[in-house]
């Protein structure tokens, strides 16, 4: 094109890091609309999907150009509400561009940075000849997925909607369930290279400005490339990086996302990523999910004592099978002393190198199952460990109350809602293992005594990770260990430290007059 050609020669290369850390004249568009051309040009270079549309406004001779990027703009609306109204609609060229163009809200722009950023984040900017400025249209329209249901947290009678990689959209399923006026959203940018949106979501009324505050506040500290999606945010500006407990929430649910809002809490909406953050979350929050809610609060209650007791079994019970057999095999009745010493009479192997054989083929069988594509997954998986397992038998590697025991294992590992706290589980397992293996129930004594510990000092976002039980907070135990009917519960959760403690005082049930 000789027409850029010709100007964009007499314009060097300048150092666009420099440019994002000084303000100058030079950072200002210019006038004259070539000039302006030359420097898009030299700023998206070896760009081939960067469009420029060159035309004349109608009855007018004034020269305009639209410059977009193919990939992330809509051609309809680009199209139907730019172009045909600046060629075929718009008479008076003095009238203000939102009254040629029926676009929503169009931006004016004069530095070269912020026209950078919309072109980057599929915006269309418009240059006219004459005028030192640039007007922004929001013509986004990127390839993106629609609202599914979550792949990881199913519903049997909740919602069967889930979060999509648009912020815009997963920020709209929020609202469906909170239409409320003090739903509010801060919105924030970072990443020095990659920009991301992060919309912090909360309830005004609600929501405790202390903890937002500290939340807003880490974000804002964060001097990084890119975030690739809302896990890498969450390890970011977690308390304590180093324990394997998660400290903030994640979920693809907007369901469950807004009855936490309802509860004080604070979500964190990331843009192009399919989950949102929610804080302070506290160590019961993993064990709950949506369809506790659905389901009679007895029945619920105790599907939440099956949780808790997969907690404790997927940890401990091969570290209590490695203990007993290594140290304690006295406590274990005769006739069943019997029946192990039967099945461990061939097995070469001590318990825990047993064990660990056992857990890490587990592991790689779960692995090879979310790999594989979903339709042999979960053959591969099953048919392995059974295949596995009964050779493994026969061949006198492994005994058959092994495999009996990181079957049940494996099965309480899998009942905890959370995938990051269900990871956690099965990594905490090992040292357990490796502590029975040495000093038998000691070693298990002091372990569990480590893990409380660590469990009674985190916190997330400088609230008690283990409340309510470490600090002891009775009036939070109504949805604890058991769920209580949901008109009982009247107060939000002290965890959340919200400054409006009590909910609308539901109507209480026929009979219950004094309640």
């Amino acid at each position: 094109m000789p027409f850029f050609q010709k100007y964009g020669r007499k314009l060097q290369k300048r150092d666009l890091s420099s440019k994002h850390e000084n303000s100058s004249s030079q950072d200002l568009i210019s006038s004259e609309l070539v000039v302006n051309l030359a420097e898009i040009q030299n700023i998206f270079c070896d760009t081939p999907d960067l469009v420029m549309k060159n035309f004349v406004l109608k009855q007018t001779t004034r020269q305009v150009t639209l410059v977009y990027l193919s990939g992330l703009t809509d051609k309809n609306t680009i199209n139907n509400a730019i172009l045909r109204s600046l060629l075929f609609e718009a008479e008076n060229t003095d009238k203000d561009l939102d009254e040629k163009v029926a676009l929503g809200q169009i931006k004016e722009t004069i530095t070269w940075q912020k026209i950078e950023d919309a072109i980057l984040q599929g915006n269309s900017v418009l240059f006219m000849d004459g005028r030192a400025a640039a007007y922004e249209f929001d013509t986004q329209g990127w390839p993106q997925r629609g609202v599914e249901d979550s792949q990881i947290e199913s519903s049997l009678r909740g919602a069967h909607e889930g979060f999509a990689e648009t912020g815009g959209t997963n920020i709209a399923l929020i609202r469906r369930h909170i239409p409320s006026r003090e739903l509010k959203i801060k919105e924030m940018t970072i990443g020095e290279r990659g920009k991301i949106k992060i919309s912090i979501m909360y309830l005004a009324d609600v929501a405790n400005p202390e903890v937002l505050q500290e939340l807003v506040d880490r974000i804002n500290k964060l001097k990084v490339d890119f975030i690739i999606n809302t896990a890498s945010l969450a390890e970011y500006i977690e308390d304590n990086p180093y324990s394997p407990f998660p400290q903030l929430f994640l979920t693809e649910r907007p369901d469950f996302a807004a009855s936490e809002i309802f509860q004080g809490r604070i979500v964190v909406v990331v843009d192009r990523s399919p989950n949102v953050l929610i804080g302070p979350a506290t160590f019961e929050t993993f064990f709950k999910s949506i369809d506790d809610y659905s389901v009679r609060w007895m029945a619920a209650s105790f599907l939440r004592f099956m949780r808790y007791f997969g907690f404790f079994a997927a940890i401990f019970l091969p570290a209590t099978y490695i203990a007993v057999i290594a140290f304690h095999f006295e406590i274990i009745p005769l006739k069943l002393l019997l029946s192990v010493g039967a099945s461990r009479e061939k097995v070469p192997f001590p318990p825990f190198i047993e064990a660990i054989i056992m857990e890490i083929t587990l592991e790689m069988l779960r692995e090879a199952g979310v790999r594989l594509p979903a339709k042999i997954g979960q053959t591969v998986g099953i048919v392995g460990g059974i295949v596995i397992g009964q050779a493994a038998v026969q061949a006198g590697i492994v005994s058959n109350i092994m495999v009996i025991v990181v079957a049940l294992t494996a099965i309480a590992s899998f009942i905890i809602p959370n995938y990051d706290m269900g990871a956690a589980i099965r990594m905490l397992r090992f040292p357990m293992m490796i502590a029975a293996s040495l000093f038998g129930f000691v070693g298990l004594t002091v372990g569990l005594m480590t893990l409380i510990a660590h469990f009674v000092a985190l916190e997330s976002l400088g609230t008690p990770y283990g409340s309510p039980l470490a600090p002891l907070r009775f009036t939070d135990w109504k949805d604890l260990f058991i769920r209580f009917p949901v008109w009982s519960n009247v107060k939000r959760p002290e965890s959340t430290k919200a400054i409006q403690r009590k909910k609308a005082i539901p109507r209480p049930p026929e009979g219950e007059e004094n309640w």
